[in-house]
């Protein structure tokens, strides 16, 4: 298993572990792993002090947390094994031409895919891929808890309707697909970071890739009282743009008629925004009267002339008839003029 993390926290330690539990489905005797400071905080004798919280995390879910022995390649070197063979195909390299990552959630995806790869693929040495073999053994594992270790994890928040956390009286946003569940949030130096057990989501969400579990879905500046802090990536379909002016409406039928007219094409839904915005009146009936000129003469031409009558401004009675004749006797080019304004011929 691969799982991208932004930092060796503590926190962080803690939701890999879950993770990498709930996708094996049980928890074994013991776990392995390096003698970071976030598990053994001193050394007596040479004998590794546990940190107690992962002790107290290790007794939650039914495993003991062993640290492997200082230049010792039975133990240490099979901690650091699983390390080297991720980074020669997950790290940009010239090795493996692999370029930048455009986002975090593109790099999860990626670890999601190897791991999917690798899984599946016959070891060399047992003939058998390592998803068959984890069948057998997991009736070997014990079974995990219902909820996650949540004591280094932060205070239990929920995600409110806007898509957002408070922490110090600050709405932090969040990705979609999480409105209404519960979030665990904590100060990490100057940063807030926003973790969510995947596992309890109702809905998978569109960005939600490889196990589940716990998993850090957004992490912010630390702001003042008043200074919401809002990734606009985490709302793929704002009402504005990035400059913050408002976008154009988008037309969604709600009869028949409607439909009838926006179904002719790209110009229909552009000749109802710029009417619209224009102020023009009598628009159902205008839009009656196309579909039933679309029946006489083709749709392809009268989407084509409502374009046009979108572009130039025009909506009066007879633009869009003027239009379509002018098209009909040979005339393909030509350029639209907005409504009051002359054309040189």
């Amino acid at each position: 298993m691969v799982i991208p993390t932004w930092d060796r926290t503590l926190p962080t330690l803690i939701s890999c572990i879950d993770s990498m539990l709930r996708a094996l489905g049980g928890a074994p005797p013991y776990a392995l792993t390096d003698n970071e400071k976030t598990v053994t905080i001193d050394r007596v004798a040479g004998v590794a002090v546990r940190h107690p919280q992962i002790v107290a995390a290790g007794r939650h879910y039914g495993l003991q947390v062993h640290t492997c022995v200082p230049f010792d390649l039975e133990s240490k070197g099979g901690s650091e094994a699983t390390v080297r063979i991720a980074k020669a195909d997950l790290v940009p390299t010239a090795a493996n031409l692999r370029s930048e990552y455009g986002s975090f959630a593109e790099l999860r995806g990626a670890c999601a895919i190897f791991c999917q790869r690798v899984n599946n693929r016959a070891h060399r040495e047992t003939g058998k891929a390592p998803s068959s073999m984890l069948d057998i053994e997991r009736k070997r594992l014990h079974q995990l808890p219902e909820a996650p270790h949540t004591l280094a994890l932060g205070e239990s928040r929920q995600v409110l309707r806007d898509q957002t956390v408070r922490f110090g009286s600050v709405r932090y946003s969040t990705p979609s697909g999480l409105i209404g569940s519960e979030a665990w949030v904590r100060a990490d130096g100057d940063e807030l970071v926003v973790v969510v057990d995947l596992s309890t989501l109702p809905v998978r969400p569109d960005w939600k890739q490889g196990p589940a579990g716990l998993a850090e879905v957004a992490r912010h500046p630390l702001s003042m009282p008043g200074r919401p802090v809002i990734d606009l990536s985490h709302y793929p379909d704002p009402p504005q743009d990035m400059d913050g002016s408002p976008r154009p409406p988008k037309p969604k039928p709600v009869n028949e008629h409607e439909k009838a007219f926006l179904e002719l094409g790209p110009g229909a839904k552009s000749w109802l925004i710029e009417a619209s915005a224009a102020g023009t009146t009598r628009i159902r009936v205008k839009m009656a009267a196309v579909v039933e000129l679309a029946a006489l003469v083709s749709v392809a031409e009268v989407d084509i002339a409502l374009g046009l009558a979108a572009t130039a401004g025009r909506f009066d009675e007879g633009d869009l008839m003027s239009n379509v004749q002018h098209r009909r006797h040979g005339a393909r080019s030509w350029t639209p003029a907005a409504a009051g304004r002359c054309c040189p011929q």
